[in-house]
């Protein structure tokens, strides 16, 4: 079928906007119309290399829409039903069985291969040659995508289907960290390393557990007052000593800090925040190959450094559940949003790289 997307020609590019041919679905496939997309961190990285996707193709990973056409074998969703794509897994693997598809032993060529397990591709141009499709399993920065139909999460017909997508990735990595792997106490401390769409998810997620002492670090004052908004106890300028900061406001050093920036400097600022017992979730995307240090010594006296992909846990759960928390008013993450049209997506990115907006999301109408 004949669709329209933005595609990546080749490394550092800017995005095209063309015509291009998408297959049908196949057996365990859907077809979703993307009403919109989130633009994300990982998109920009991978348009520079850092992570390693195959161009020329089609990026884009948070998408929400209408499912319009479903391969054989799919019952968990049908035509006309309102869908996030979620992230992609295999299902079969251990860590699929336990319950974490985030870390599908599949996960590498599933996100970043150019293609299905197979290694065909979905996509082409219209003078037949090929394009690298499957982004996170869906290549959303397009008209319609061609997913895995176990990836969807269904949702009620009455929701913003505009705002959705970023659900299924920065802003639940952030909110996920928080409640499904982090999960402050009542009278516990938390420090957020950089108020962008994730490190602000975290804020408003931490705001709805027992945490009582929530930090916001950043170098926009902009965003450290919406941050205050939307949750933060306190807010640190970057360019002073965020360390001693977080020392003073905390009365010593925190119980968690989260890095979201994908900074190793700035991770060893998260790092030194949290003291014995303390835990430094890492979830910012930094790119390939990148390494850090740390104290030995006071991170052997019961430091925890842990790595959080996704949010972690299953994208129903996950995604479900930040939805009741938006109907109740508990997830605000709609602020975080500013919509640009498809045949706008450079001027989203620009955007998004010099913080003019904090979530852009492209919409395909």
């Amino acid at each position: 079928m004949r669709i329209t997307a933005a595609v990546l020609p080749e490394l550092h590019a800017e995005f095209v906007v063309e015509d291009v041919e998408l297959e049908e679905p196949r057996a365990g496939e859907a077809v979703v119309r993307v009403v919109a997309c989130g633009v994300c961190h990982t998109d920009d990285i991978t348009r520079h290399g850092d992570l390693p996707f195959p161009a020329p193709g089609v990026l884009g990973h948070e998408g929400a829409g209408v499912v319009e056409a479903v391969g054989a074998g799919v019952t968990n969703v049908a035509p006309g039903d309102h869908v996030v794509i979620g992230w992609p897994f295999c299902g079969e693997c251990r860590n699929c069985a336990d319950g974490q598809p985030r870390y599908c032993l599949q996960l590498g060529p599933l996100v970043a291969g150019g293609g299905r397990l197979d290694g065909s591709t979905a996509l082409a141009r219209t003078d037949g040659s090929s394009l690298h499709s499957h982004f996170f399993g869906q290549s959303a920065f397009a008209t319609h995508a061609l997913v895995r139909a176990n990836a969807l999460v269904p949702v009620a017909p009455d929701l913003p289907l505009e705002l959705l997508g970023p659900l299924a990735c920065g802003i639940g990595t952030g909110a996920g960290a928080i409640l499904n792997v982090l999960r402050p106490g009542l009278g516990t401390s938390v420090v957020v390393f950089g108020v962008g769409s994730v490190g602000l998810a975290a804020v408003m997620a931490a705001q709805c557990t027992g945490a009582t002492t929530i930090v916001a670090v950043d170098l926009q004052p902009s965003r450290l007052e919406l941050a205050r908004e939307l949750g933060a106890t306190h807010a640190v300028d970057a360019r002073e000593d965020p360390v001693a900061a977080v020392k003073e406001i905390c009365g010593g050093l925190a119980d968690f800090s989260l890095e979201c920036t994908g900074n190793v400097d700035v991770l060893r600022l998260a790092a030194d925040s949290v003291g014995m017992r303390g835990t430094c979730a890492v979830i910012g995307g930094a790119p390939a190959q990148a390494s850090f240090t740390l104290d030995h010594l006071t991170t052997l006296w019961g430091k925890r450094i842990v790595g959080i992909l996704g949010g972690e846990g299953q994208s129903t759960q996950l995604i479900g559940g930040l939805i009741d928390l938006y109907r109740q008013g508990r997830f605000p993450f709609d602020r975080l949003v500013t919509t640009f049209p498809l045949a706008d997506i450079n001027d989203a990115f620009a955007a998004a790289h010099d913080g003019a907006v904090v979530k852009p999301v492209l919409s395909m109408a």
